[in-house]
């Protein structure tokens, strides 16, 4: 007997476009405001048009409420001629960043990078304070329940999420793993799209971190981590 398949939903994963975290004089701008810079608005325009081009359509649009994922959800959606209304979800924000200045020298590199790199146990993972801010697992405990419930909602069966890079890895990391995980390893290029087939009992994911702007990362050597750590150290 043939057995129908199952239906699946597809959900559209990005991230926001480039901004710049320091001013030219090195003054930190506060992560909660940073707006996109040039090349992260271009960057946002981009992924529209190939939403355009592909004739996807979304039925829910949600962004974690920063500026940031604001501005490039907005700027996807007027190159992509859609007029989806966004909505925000604040669970969904990027992990919170303690102060710069409070960091010992010795200890900066690992608290840009550690999450990020691999190599430690799951609970070491989930114990790493970011920039001595918000844990892992506290980022977890956070935005896993909001990822639950927009995938419990009845009133989409395409949709466009726009997050950042901590976030879109905790959630890629759990829907590649089935369970509550982090892959640090799972690099977030500015405004890349990931796609995910989402399923009555479990996600598919299709396609991670394509950049409309720059689809072989061919300029690329460092992850946006040790650039923002290098942009960092510059001051």
């Amino acid at each position: 007997m043939t057995q129908t398949p199952l239906p699946r939903r597809r959900l559209y994963l990005m991230r926001h476009g480039s901004v710049d975290y320091f001013l030219d004089d090195g003054t930190p701008v506060p992560p909660d405001t940073v707006p996109l810079n040039a090349t992260g608005r271009a960057q946002a325009d981009a992924a529209g048009a190939l939403f355009a081009a592909s004739a996807v359509t979304f039925d829910r649009v949600l962004v974690s409420g920063l500026p940031r994922t604001v501005e490039t959800a907005q700027r996807a959606l007027a190159a992509a001629r859609s007029t989806t209304t966004i909505e925000t979800d604040p669970a969904l924000q990027e992990i919170r960043p303690g102060r710069l200045s409070d960091l010992p020298r010795d200890q900066v590199r690992d608290a840009f990078l550690g999450a990020f790199e691999g190599g430690a146990t799951r609970e070491a993972v989930e114990q790493h304070r970011f920039l001595g801010g918000e844990s892992v697992g506290e980022l977890l405990d956070r935005c896993l329940p909001a990822w639950t419930r927009f995938l419990a909602r009845d009133d989409w069966d395409c949709a466009l999420l726009v997050l950042h890079g901590g976030v879109n890895r905790a959630l890629l990391s759990s829907a590649l793993a089935g369970t509550r995980a982090f892959f640090g390893r799972i690099e977030q290029a500015p405004a890349c799209i990931n796609v995910l087939d989402i399923g009555a009992d479990h996600a598919v994911v299709r396609a991670m971190n394509l950049s409309p702007s720059q689809w072989l990362h061919h300029r690329e050597r460092q992850t946006t981590m040790e650039k923002l750590l290098a942009q960092y150290l510059r001051t």
